[in-house]
């Protein structure tokens, strides 16, 4: 339910060097794609889905008697308003297909933004779906991609990143951070594992450390936060989120019975689309590039 060599390049890689290898079978549902290694394109839209969650397609036997059966879903369905209906077929896949076991977990969600599996380890989640179109105050830490079109005219917006790019245009304050390769910095890349980098070239400009922002931010405002060296916030993280700080240690991912109990969602029969329209510009980094900007006009060609 993606097209992983445009979404997730590095997983792509790894799922041709494994059929490859061991001429694992790949089945495919999705916009046509190509990819680069044998697959099955077993459909285009949640009709195929369905089928395989009911056990009335063909592939439903081939996943069901791998000896590690995995299942991708890509990051294009979030952007659906069926997604609660779509996982629900997907937990069914994944209970009736051995997917998910005592010695194996092969259920996977891409997703689409680099820090996302981070913050919802640190527990950063939405109290609200309409939380933007209700907004007085917004903060916006590094998100450039952010849709801020329902966005309250009258609300107050600070921005505080790097490579501002989009939303940086509606900020009311701007707090330049420094960039990834400007500070040391804790990161959960794809496989799950947590790393740790540091500086590779000197900070620039007025550019701070997000968390020396923040600690700044909090003087001003009279509440003050314990936290005055990097080893200090790195305490706080272990108390909140402790697989953070496991470095090159795969944390194995704990999830509910049940993703998606009780849907009473009804499924659309629209077809899959793709979540990445053109692989050149894919965030603020990148559209900042001279380089990427003429792969992109290549592209489009």
């Amino acid at each position: 339910m993606d097209i992983p060599r445009v979404e997730a390049a590095m997983v792509n890689a790894r799922i041709r060097k494994t059929v490859r290898a061991t001429q694992a079978k790949v089945g495919y549902i999705g916009p046509p794609a190509d990819l680069n290694y044998d697959h099955q394109h077993l459909g285009t839209g949640p009709e195929t889905l369905i089928e395989i969650a009911e056990g009335r397609h063909p592939f439903f036997s081939a996943l069901s008697n791998a000896k590690n059966p995995a299942i991708i879903v890509g990051a294009g369905i979030f952007d659906r308003k069926d997604t609660d209906a779509i996982f629900s077929a997907v937990e069914t896949i994944a209970k009736h297909g051995n997917i998910i076991r005592p010695d194996w977990n092969g259920l996977n969600v891409l997703l689409l933004n680099a820090a996302q599996a981070a913050s919802l380890d640190l527990g950063l989640v939405p109290e609200s779906d309409n939380c933007i179109e209700s907004a007085k105050f917004l903060y916006l830490m590094g998100a450039d991609d952010t849709n801020l079109e329902k966005l309250p005219e009258d609300a107050f917006v600070v921005y505080q990143g790097h490579h501002g790019d989009r939303c940086v245009y509606r900020a009311n304050v701007i707090f330049p951070a420094s960039a990834f390769t400007e500070k040391e910095g804790t990161y959960a890349n794809t496989e799950g594992c947590a790393q740790i980098t540091i500086p590779a070239v000197p900070t620039v400009g007025d550019a701070r450390d997000d968390w020396k922002i923040i600690r700044a931010l909090s003087e001003v405002s009279g509440i003050p936060l314990p936290y005055d060296s990097l080893s200090a916030v790195r305490s706080r993280i272990r108390t909140v989120a402790p697989n953070l700080l496991n470095v090159d240690e795969r944390e194995p991912a704990t999830f509910s019975a049940s993703l998606k109990p009780d849907v009473s969602q009804k499924m659309s029969m629209d077809p899959f689309g793709t979540a990445v329209e053109n692989f050149y510009m894919t965030d603020s980094i990148t559209r900042a590039s001279k380089i990427m900007a003429q792969c992109s006009a290549l592209l489009k060609k």
